[in-house]
């Protein structure tokens, strides 16, 4: 078979990736195997690939290739979320632009424009993750609002109502104007903002006394229904029984006392708008305050809003300042940063709204997560520091707001038969609620068409919750065989920014149903940045299309770039140069396997050499294979991925396959060929998960394969017991070799030229390397001496002297002035940075750091001024 001169990513890419999916190697069954399950952070179905699903799928990989390399039953389930404000907000804005508005459509006309939408654009984030070499098994794909899916995420919500744990309150929620649903608390994100501060006067009815009050946001006062003030301020003692006016809606309050209010802050008077705050409304329930919202649900003013009705309420907020000043009504206005809740998904500004809507109780809920991650530690998390932000969320947690106002989704199963609040039942069907109502209410006459279901639609997280459970069929039927098998998962691959949304909710659901956690290990990566540590985002256009880089790098040379740098839950600052050096290992190894088979193999005698390279490259590889091993277990996927890289770069390519070579035009005998191919697919096998289409390639070139001998189904190689000694032999053998090479480098010595090397033998070192040496160094004998040898160019590999007699080739004096003048500047650098060390105020003063790198230049220069006063003898 011809090997090519170079590697072609994009034709190994497509021929090997179909080549797995034809043999069904990313398919997995229930069998004999222990299994390994991991499933995938489900992606929104709006989504693109970017740099972010880019690491995390290539972990998810890396970590799937490995298990099934390990003779495990390795299953990885693919799906999509149906995120639904995401892609509601898409397909309004597609009907938009043909002219289509959503309240025109009824529900049913709205799903099939979505489902539309979905089956056009769904699959393209998974199609892009096969360009990455994905190996999910693509049977199990699955998507949040398959049937099964949302019948799982409908049973819960039942079983959970029928406990108890979920009702429905009239409470202040978390408004999104721009999606037109609430929020839970945790999708709010609060950024500082800089705004201004009004001070207003409201004028007390029947005087001409005014009370000033500071608000952020002036247009609320059209909602406002009383002034509050601390019982114990005594400035305003004199206002009790009083009501004030309110500025531009002239309606007149009372003026309320509670100790609620302080004292310090602003004026001490508090306007009171119970329906847009959270803490007004408490105010508002204590005092029996009437209720005012000013505001539609897309954030424009109501009729309570009088003429600025229709209008935003940003467009208000300076149109009603203008007017308070032109009333004599404004004060002042100040400079004032403060705290703004935005929505996670739309980026819009939050606002607090009453509202009815469905809450899950959650303080007992999540006691057995609590004590799974930090008690038991039965699921760990990777870094272990993100226990702490666990914690905090977990301890301090509310109910969960678990409606929206949408259609996208799962709608929530409550059946209503009659007007009232509490006139309505639930149920998994509309047949099974309406013989709950027929029971309720005795009406045997009552049908279907009588019922009317509550419209909203239940949070994506409700339903993505269940994710381990429901893609194995583990809500609906606990009992079938593959959530037995499959269940609990093994690991989690996601990143840290949704460590509750998602991950504290599966432990939550999971020991709920399944009465177990729903996996062992959560690696939690870091966030993609720029050079400039900004985070990745379409909006500053710092954010590589991935499939341009693999266009540009090849798969495996994005994949080994990313990695490198991708520390558990450190973020990574991308530059496109770390691609290009994945795409030149990928070259490196390339080349090393041409170098190998370009060879030719002859039947004659073993040389020494050989033997002992291959000796000394199994241990090493013994010893790479126990140190991934551990960093595979602590989840450092990066420090594994270096450790092979180093094995292959350095060790391998560098050193062992130099060792090897043979003479020029010389064959190489067939043993050690055999075990340059042996060694060549250990590094393969360990390679495959990190870099899977070079390997994969390179390794069906090595040789005729079948189906079953495929590098994707090979057998991780063993790790045996390491010769830690054969490995410290070797690392200084290597260090005279680098000895003599420098030497050769600096004095112009010929490589085609043989040397003599002498050694003093201070440190009793083995000789079982000095073949190696002799080869590498082309020296034609290496003798051990017990004294110096003058006219000789010497070195130091720790305490043992190396002697090059001195050829023709080398003039004497000139070598001699050279090491004179060398000696000469090093003395004088060596003074400085005594003169520095003794000086008592700079090691006193200085941090410590400073002062440790000053100690190693004066062990530094005391070594080299030995070396260079060691030679200059050996000369003379």
């Amino acid at each position: 078979m011809t090997i090519p001169a170079q590697f072609d990513a994009k034709a190994a890419e497509k021929k090997w990736y179909d080549y797995w999916m034809e043999n069904n190697y990313f398919h997995s069954e229930p069998d004999h195997r222990a299994p390994y399950t991991i499933v995938i952070p489900p992606p929104n179905v709006t989504g693109v690939l970017h740099m972010g699903h880019m690491l995390n799928n290539t972990i998810q990989d890396v970590l799937i290739r490995r298990a099934r390399l390990k003779g495990f039953n390795a299953c990885w389930v693919p799906g999509t979320d149906h995120a639904s404000i995401a892609t509601e907000a898409k397909v309004v804005a597609k009907l938009k632009e043909e002219g289509i508005n959503k309240s025109d459509l009824t529900r049913e006309e709205f799903l099939k424009h979505a489902w539309d939408w979905t089956d056009k654009y769904g699959g393209v984030i998974l199609d892009q993750l096969k360009k990455l070499g994905a190996s999910c098994d693509w049977e199990r794909t699955k998507f949040t609002m398959d049937p099964d899916m949302s019948a799982s995420v409908i049973r819960s919500f039942v079983d959970l109502y029928n406990k108890g744990m979920i009702y429905r309150g009239y409470r202040m929620v978390n408004w999104d104007p721009e999606a037109k649903t609430t929020l839970s608390d945790e999708e709010v994100i609060y950024e500082e903002r800089q705004g201004k501060l009004y001070h207003l006067k409201y004028k007390i009815e029947g005087s001409e006394d005014f009370v000033i009050i500071a608000t952020t946001r002036p247009e609320t006062i059209l909602g406002d229904t009383a002034i509050c003030i601390n019982p114990n301020d005594e400035r305003y003692t004199h206002l009790k029984g009083k009501k004030a006016i309110v500025p531009i809606a002239n309606r007149v309050i009372p003026i309320i006392f509670d100790e609620y209010v302080d004292m310090e802050f602003g004026t001490g008077c508090l306007k009171v708008t119970p329906a847009h705050d959270v803490n007004d409304k408490e105010l508002g329930e204590r005092h029996n305050l009437e209720i005012i919202d000013i505001f539609n649900e897309d954030a424009t003013l109501n009729s309570f809003g009088l003429h600025y009705e229709g209008k935003d309420r940003f467009v208000v907020r300076d149109e009603i300042a203008k007017e308070l000043e032109t009333i004599g009504s404004l004060e002042k206005i100040e400079n004032h940063l403060n705290k703004v809740g935005t929505s996670e998904r739309t980026k819009a500004v939050i606002e607090p709204r009453l509202s009815d809507q469905w809450f899950l109780k959650m303080e007992d809920l999540v006691k057995p997560a609590i004590k799974a991650v930090l008690e038991t530690e039965e699921v760990k998390l990777y870094p272990k520091r993100f226990e702490n932000t666990y914690r905090h969320w977990m301890e301090n947690i509310r109910d969960w707001n678990i409606s929206r106002q949408l259609w996208w989704g799962q709608q929530i199963p409550a059946y209503y038969y009659g007007e009232g609040k509490e006139d309505f039942v639930v149920a998994e069907t509309a047949d099974a609620a309406l013989e709950l109502a027929k029971q309720r209410t005795g009406n045997a006459a009552l049908t279907v068409a009588d019922l009317k279901q509550d419209p909203d639609a239940l949070d994506t997280w409700f339903s993505s919750w269940l994710w381990p459970m429901a893609v194995f069929g583990g809500v609906m039927n606990p009992e079938n065989e593959d959530f037995k098998y499959y269940y609990p998962t093994n690991d989690l691959v996601t990143g840290p920014d949704i460590l509750f949304f998602w991950v504290a909710r599966m432990i939550i659901a999971g020991y709920e149903y399944a009465g177990e956690k729903p996996f062992t290990n959560v690696y939690l990566t870091g966030l993609v940045r720029d050079s400039q540590r900004r985070k990745m985002s379409k909006s500053l256009g710092n954010s590589p299309d991935p499939l341009d880089l693999i266009e540009k790098f090849g798969a495996d040379g994005v994949r080994v770039g990313l990695l490198l740098s991708a520390s558990a839950g450190n973020d990574i600052l991308f530059d496109e140069e770390l691609c290009n050096q994945g795409k030149g290992f990928t070259t490196k190894i390339w080349n090393a396997f041409r170098l190998i088979k370009g060879w030719e193999v002859s039947d004659i005698e073993q040389p020494e050499y050989a033997k002992k390279a291959i000796e000394w490259y199994e241990a090493k590889l013994q010893k790479t294979l126990v140190e991934i091993e551990d960093h595979f277990e602590k989840y450092r996927i990066s420090d594994a991925l270096m450790a092979i890289y180093k094995l292959v770069w350095d060790d391998f390519c560098s050193w062992f396959l130099e060792m090897i070579k043979p003479g020029y035009q010389q064959p190489i005998d067939r043993a050690t060929f055999n075990k340059a191919i042996e060694m060549l697919e250990n590094n393969l096998k360990l390679l495959h998960p990190f870099m899977p289409f070079l390997t994969e390639e390179i390794w069906q070139h090595i040789a005729e394969r079948t189906p079953e001998d495929a590098l994707i189904v090979a057998v991780w190689p063993e790790a045996k017991q390491v010769d830690e000694k054969l490995i410290a032999d070797f690392d200084l053998a290597a260090e005279v070799i680098s000895g003599i090479r420098t030497i050769r480098k600096d004095k112009n010595i010929p490589f085609k030229d043989t040397i003599e090397v002498k050694v003093i033998n201070n440190d009793n070192s083995s000789d079982y390397f000095d073949v190696i040496v002799e080869k590498l160094g082309n020296v034609s004998s290496l003798e051990y001496v017990t004294e110096k040898v003058n006219g000789a160019l010497t070195f130091r590999v720790k305490s043992n002297e190396y002697f090059i007699p001195v050829s023709g080739n080398v003039n004497i004096e000139e070598e001699i002035a050279k090491l004179e003048e060398e000696l000469k500047y090093n003395k004088g650098f060596l003074k400085s940075v005594q003169a520095k060390l003794s000086n008592e105020k700079f090691v006193s003063g200085a941090p410590e750091k400073v002062v440790a790198i000053e100690r190693q230049k004066e062990a530094d220069a005391l070594a080299k001024i030995a070396t260079i006063e060691q030679s200059l003898e050996s000369l003379k």
